[in-house]
């Protein structure tokens, strides 16, 4: 298991980009692997034990992480560091000036958590030094954020910095009167409409948990677990390596949230599988990746943006991941179909019995691995926060990890818990103390009974993984951080507003130019909002590029979501369509990172599997616009009813099916190009939730259905007849 880690580890660090750490002496090292220790540490606590002031606990979340990011990531990422040298100028290793730029980022983000008592009295007033510790702060937010998570957020957030100092240079319909520095500095610097506003917030008492929790359990085996079990269920079929691909990441995205970490973790496995089986090599990279995407989407922990919908909706959470749970189906049930035709017409098999793990022997050694999960479900469940739910979690974890994964104890930390829950003392001293402190000391008991190196490096997979879920989340913190400039700008100059009105009125524009079409399909209102959603996602998949789907996730909240708003789109419908969009940035070339990972994992042309993540994910594509017209796909939403809700999924399912068809080029035998296109054409009005364009697209589809049936028994004719 170590040696698995060791090697998902080294993967990721050399395909995900936010986490390319430069090498480090032992000094420097212990000192980072101690702040990172301290910072989940940190989090760990205050998940459990109560939240700190909101300024003071964001201060010095943001101070953790801007600090850490100037001694890991180097000025300058070249192909082949050296080993470093340690002198005058660069102390233990580092440069001197990233120390000072250290010590800058931790002062500034401590400054305001430090004047916040007298902040009321100096907001839209700043004094000389308030000034000077914000503009410190945004070159040093900006510096951090390029060096983490690359240029493109860093640029947004200058080019919008620069609109808000001169606005009054700017094209009609963007001018504004313009800003002094010091009113943009009190704005994005002493107020919570800025760097210290929602998206900070948001990762500080939410993110970082899960991502913790996240590390933690894949430490202790549930990473394995689902892999193992996907392969034991998928793999026999035709194609069984792709398919155990789409399982285990939709298994493990629940637990993982990042599609770069899924992409590494479960194509490791699956990718050499499907190379070996006959899968060409851009389309095994290709499958993982845009599987990957999907943990993204996938409840419960959705990246960040279930959190983040948490607080820009008010909404509870129990809402928005029942809300994500078919959209995300139909995510894996796309790539799933196109998989399988793609297995029957290259003429693939499954795994035989010999490569396949059997199931109960999997259950039997690893089902203690799931009880962390069911212990935060149960939380969560049951009213409790998010970040009390991720406590629990990550506290099973430790039991479950530092006990070796003993069923006794998993379940009787279990009935502990669900106990609690039913009496309702879950977060009273009362009920916090005796269970954590009699799971530290059965925890403690059992890695001292292993005397050999067993419990020594059990301990040390615990500690390490609160090292690790820190290094995940630093540079979050900053895009966090940065996306708050962004936000504060917005919301400064009123752009926002500005860009709805671009949007719908183009919109309107194009909808006028096709009212030939007939209105029993297309009205002029249901054509603008179409133009508005098509719009929208492009700039959502533009604006993705290279940016973490969290940011690009608020980025579209606050700059393209109005417009969908103004067209009468429910919020919480507007917010997943534009979250859907940021997530398939990662698999859309140009920048495409998921698909760019997979590609290098499986030695494939980096754009050919980008185009071909990007045709697997079609139903990621269609399915948002289905939801948008049809929101009783969202369960959660006013216009829910079980025959609406009905209707639309299962026009959704087929039409998936036949898209699968016409983009693979096979159903009951290969398709010629005219059937191909007709089924496309079918298939997306089929997906429409227009129960008018449904039956044409039903009605269409039946010439190729036929002529399908028909090859199909002139081919089965000679075998049956045993020629």
């Amino acid at each position: 298991m170590t040696a698995e880690l060791q090697n998902t580890d080294k993967l990721e660090a050399e395909l995900d980009p936010e986490m390319h750490f430069r090498p480090l002496l032992p000094t420097a090292a212990w000192l980072v692997a101690g702040l990172l220790f301290a910072l989940s540490c940190f989090h760990y606590y205050t998940a459990g034990f109560g939240l700190l002031p909101e300024q003071t606990h964001r201060g010095i979340h943001l101070a953790f992480v801007l600090g850490l990011i100037f001694l890991v990531f180097p000025t300058v990422k070249r192909g082949a560091a050296g080993v470093p040298r340690a002198s005058l100028l660069r102390p233990a290793g580092i440069g001197l000036h990233d120390w000072l730029l250290m010590a800058a980022a931790v002062v500034t983000a401590l400054y305001v958590p430090w004047v916040f008592h007298d902040l009321v009295f100096r907001v839209g007033n700043p004094s000389l030094i308030d000034v000077i510790m914000g503009t410190l702060m945004i070159v040093v937010l900006l510096e951090a954020t390029r060096r983490s998570v690359g240029w493109p957020l860093s640029v947004i957030a200058i080019g919008l910095i620069l609109y808000a100092l001169y606005g009054r240079s700017f094209p009609s319909i963007f001018i504004h009167p313009g800003n002094s520095w010091n009113a943009v500095v009190n704005h994005l610097y002493l107020t919570s409409q800025g760097i210290y506003g929602i998206a900070l917030g948001v990762v500080a008492t939410y993110v970082f948990h899960y991502v913790l929790f996240g590390v933690m359990a894949t430490r202790i085996g549930l990473g394995r677990f689902f892999i193992d079990l996907a392969t034991a269920l998928a793999g026999r079929f035709a194609g069984g390596p792709a398919k155990v691909s789409i399982v285990a990441s939709g298994l493990f995205g629940m637990i993982s949230g990042s599609s770069i970490a899924n992409t590494v973790t479960v194509g490791s496995l699956t990718i050499p599988m499907m190379i070996r089986l006959g899968y060409p090599r851009h389309f095994a990279g290709a499958v993982e990746s845009t599987a990957a995407t999907g943990g993204q989407i996938t409840p419960p922990i959705m990246g960040a943006a279930a959190f983040l919908m948490i607080e820009y909706l008010s909404l509870p959470y129990q809402t928005i991941i029942l809300a994500a749970i078919v959209p995300a189906f139909m995510h894996f049930f796309g790539v799933f179909c196109q998989v399988h035709f793609e297995a029957k017409k290259l003429g693939m098999r499954g795994l035989t019995a010999t490569e396949l793990p059997n199931v109960k022997t999997v259950i039997k050694r690893d089902w203690p691995t799931a009880i962390p999960l069911g212990v935060l479900l149960i939380v969560l469940f049951s009213g409790f926060t998010p970040y009390l739910a991720a406590f629990w979690g990550i506290t099973a974890c430790l039991v479950v990890g530092l006990t070796n994964r003993n069923p006794m104890v998993a379940v009787a930390f279990l009935a502990a818990l669900a106990a609690e829950v039913e009496l309702d003392i879950l977060t009273e001293w009362a009920g916090l103390l005796p269970l954590i402190g009699a799971s530290i000391a059965v925890s403690a008991a059992w890695t001292i009974r292993d005397r050999d190196s067993d419990g020594t490096r059990r301990l040390f997979q615990v500690l390490d993984a609160f090292v690790v879920g820190a290094k995940y989340a630093i540079s979050v913190g900053a895009a966090a951080a940065t996306v708050g400039i962004i936000v504060g700008v917005v919301t400064l100059t009123g752009v926002g507003f500005k860009l709805a009105d671009i949007i719908t009125s183009l919109a309107a524009h194009l909808a006028a130019l096709f009212d030939f079409l007939p209105a029993l399909l297309f009205d002029a209102a249901g054509l603008t909002l179409f133009f508005s959603l098509v719009m929208t996602a492009i700039v959502c998949i533009l604006l993705g590029c290279g940016v973490p789907t969290t940011a690009t996730y608020i980025i579209m909240v606050t700059i393209a979501q109005p417009a969908l708003g103004k067209l009468g789109v429910a919020p919480l419908v507007s917010h997943f369509f534009v979250f859907y969009y940021g997530v398939l940035a990662d698999i859309t070339p140009p920048v495409a990172l998921a698909a760019y990972a997979g590609a290098s994992m499986a030695g494939a042309d980096p754009f050919k599997t980008g185009n071909t993540a990007f045709r697997l994910a079609l139903a990621k594509v269609l399915v948002p616009f289905v939801f948008v017209y049809s929101p009783a796909m969202l369960l959660v939403t006013k216009e829910f009813t079980w025959p609406a809700f009905l209707e639309t999924t299962a026009g959704c399912l087929v039409g998936i099916v036949m898209l699968a068809v016409a983009l693979t080029g096979y159903g009951l035998t290969r398709l010629p190009p005219w059937q191909r296109l007709l089924l496309g054409l079918a298939a997306v009005m089929v997906i429409s939730p227009n129960r008018e364009a449904t039956i044409i697209g039903l009605v269409l589809a039946i010439p190729a259905l036929v002529s399908q049936l028909a090859a199909h028994r002139r081919a089965a004719a000679p075998l049956a007849t045993g020629a």
